[in-house]
């Protein structure tokens, strides 16, 4: 019950449930009954007041007059908001790459011999290795019996040691506060400020996230389109914000402004004087900002530098540094480490209202709290071996093998991409994620009448039935998504 209770808060905070938690009951929930008792027969266990469940007998009383019983849950009755939701990264291309894959696993023939993923974001699936040092610290959390071992590095076991003291239970397997285990937090705040150069931060601000896409749906409540100039490097050109900002005004209230810097799927870097335009704009428009900072160490390009939007805003003086509210997040599953499985990320908010503050911990209580063990990745990013200690040099070492094979694949996939007939890449100032413009015509790739995927859809599809490599669109781009981490 206790469970089924958890599950409505969860469903009314999305808005599913039209009813207070404190209504649901189990009697409010009228299901029709599609598993009758057990008809009390001789000898039979129900003569002694007691019930047993028997599927056969549930598969039998699911008929009604011989008729198949209609289900609840149809596309008719399902939460328009779930149909309406579309992901073009996880959506139809990659389901028919999917299939194809089994194709070829049937022996079918093809004009190729394997799929090449080359939508996907996942480091650790295209074969980069894991950072050794973040890898040790999780497992010895995992298995604390592991911090006798000579095998382990001191640091490492220093690390462990610190995150299983503010653990329950010195256990990862408990659950942690919902805004995550505290010295993590604290690490974070301290990363944030290093990077900042000083500029002052709280760790009573930081909420540690299943990654930042959870962070993100924390927060996020309106989003409104803007558009970026590939021809100046995906800038966002701070006249088509204000004209995106005017239409918007047309049909609702805009609230929030919602900045990807380095930008996926763009791969662009944003400039400091374009922060300070967004930023001008946000506070003249009183807009809460949100920035996604989850690839701000992948940045290689000698004339780019990474900005965080807190810097940036501290910079511009008390007036705007007190007046803009922000969120900013960052993530394990990007960077260097690339670890998406443990989903681990954080975010900080800055002058949010105290009230609405407390609001937004009671809405992460409902989800009780994130994955500690992403939580212990996410302080291995915020506190990295340092100079002096055993494990710096290998950590090193593989830091700068993994962005500098990503500097390399980017390099490469611009340069392969501009010598594709009808294709044009921008220069690529973060290794992860160009985005590749097309001159091709809508009727150079004609679909069949059969087709039920978009235009779009069908022209990445068709990109790659003959080589046999996978592109997802990039959704309202009209181009594909092409990450370089591929080997």
């Amino acid at each position: 019950m206790h469970r089924f209770q958890y599950l409505a808060n969860r469903y009314f905070a999305a808005g599913v449930l039209k009813w207070t938690p404190s209504q649901f009951t189990l009697k409010s929930l009228k299901v029709p009954c599609c598993v009758q008792a057990r008809h009390i027969t001789e000898g039979s266990i129900e003569k002694s007041r007691l019930q047993r469940f028997s599927t056969a007998e549930a598969t039998v009383n699911a008929r009604e007059n011989g008729k198949v019983r209609e289900k609840i849950l149809t596309m008719e009755t399902l939460n328009p908001h779930v149909k309406a939701v579309e992901y073009a990264v996880r959506g139809p291309i990659v389901i028919k790459a999917g299939k194809i894959e089994q194709e070829l696993q049937q022996g079918e023939k093809k004009p190729f011999t394997e799929v090449i993923r080359a939508n996907i974001g996942d480091a650790h699936a295209m074969g980069q290795q894991p950072i050794t040092f973040l890898r040790q610290v999780v497992a010895l959390c995992t298995c604390p019996e592991l911090l006798d071992s000579p095998a382990f590095p001191e640091d490492a076991k220093l690390r462990a040691r610190r995150i299983l003291q503010g653990c329950g239970g010195k256990s990862i397997g408990s659950y942690s506060a919902s805004q995550g285990v505290e010295c993590i937090r604290k690490d974070v705040a301290e990363y944030v400020a290093r990077r900042d150069q000083g500029v002052p931060t709280s760790w009573d601000n930081v909420f540690l996230t299943t990654g930042a896409s959870d962070g993100i749906m924390s927060i996020l409540k309106l989003l409104v389109n803007y558009y970026l100039d590939e021809s100046n490097c995906w800038a966002l050109d701070i006249v088509e914000l204000h004209k995106a900002y005017r239409a918007a005004k047309q049909y609702c209230n805009p609230r929030v402004l919602c900045i990807i810097n380095p930008g996926n799927p763009t791969g662009q870097v944003q400039s400091r004087k374009c922060i300070e335009d967004v930023l001008h704009f946000a506070y003249e428009e009183k807009l809460f900002v949100l920035s996604d900072e989850v690839y701000q160490d992948n940045i290689y390009s000698p004339d780019c530098q990474f900005h965080s939007f807190k810097k940036v805003l501290y910079e511009l003086g008390p007036e705007y540094f007190n007046g803009v509210e922000l969120v900013s997040f960052h993530s394990t599953s990007k960077g260097y480490t690339g670890e998406c499985g443990f989903r681990g990320g954080y975010m900080e908010a800055i002058n949010l209202d105290p009230d609405v503050q407390a609001q937004l911990v009671k809405l992460l209580s409902v989800r009780l709290c994130p994955p500690v063990s992403g939580q212990a990745a996410m302080d291995v990013i915020a506190n990295p071996p340092q100079s002096g200690e055993p494990s710096y040099p290998q950590f090193l070492k593989e830091k700068t093998a993994v962005l500098s094979s990503l500097a390399e694949k980017a390099r490469l996939t611009e340069q392969i991409l501009n010598t594709v007939p009808g294709s044009s890449v921008t220069r690529c100032r973060e290794p992860c994620m160009p985005s590749p413009a097309s001159s091709y015509r809508p009727e150079q790739w004609k679909r069949p009448r059969h087709w039920e995927w978009p235009q779009t859809c069908f022209t990445a599809c068709s990109s790659w039935r003959k080589p046999g490599s996978v592109l997802s669109r990039a959704v309202g781009l009209g181009r594909g998504r092409e990450p370089t981490i591929s080997e």
